[in-house]
């Protein structure tokens, strides 16, 4: 993960260099903004994985010799079938939607992101796929 995490931050330092000639460049404000945000992000994914590298120590991909089979085994729980994130999509598509058209609309699109998201997080917690 060490190099992953330092692979995005100097992603996000290069976008950092870009971003500032492109403002002097430029002088258009909406892709400063979104090069700007592009260094935010990927500065961020890669402060997430140095910390979670060190948190959790060395992994085969930070060894030079390691070999494939070192990597094999259970990497986590990954849902077979679950319809809530189509429903959390179109949720949030509704309070889009309700922003521009009116707030009522959009009242409503919250409601159903908020229950779309419980019925997400705690699909396994119910019915057939009680654990």
């Amino acid at each position: 993960m060490k190099v992953q995490g330092w692979l995005f931050l100097l992603c996000g330092i290069f976008f950092a260099a870009v971003d500032l000639v492109y403002w002097f460049w430029s002088k258009e404000p909406t892709g400063t903004t979104a090069l700007a945000i592009s260094v935010g992000l990927a500065l961020m994914i890669g402060y997430y994985l140095l910390f979670t590298a060190r948190r959790i120590g060395d992994q085969p991909e930070d060894r030079k010799d390691a070999e494939i089979s070192d990597g094999a085994g259970e990497l986590g729980f990954f849902s077979p079938s679950s319809w809530w994130p189509l429903f959390l999509c179109l949720s949030v598509a509704l309070m889009t939607v309700g922003f521009v058209i009116g707030w009522w609309m959009f009242l409503i699109g919250v409601f159903a992101v908020v229950m779309a998201t419980i019925g997400f997080v705690f699909q396994y917690y119910r019915g057939h796929f009680t654990h």
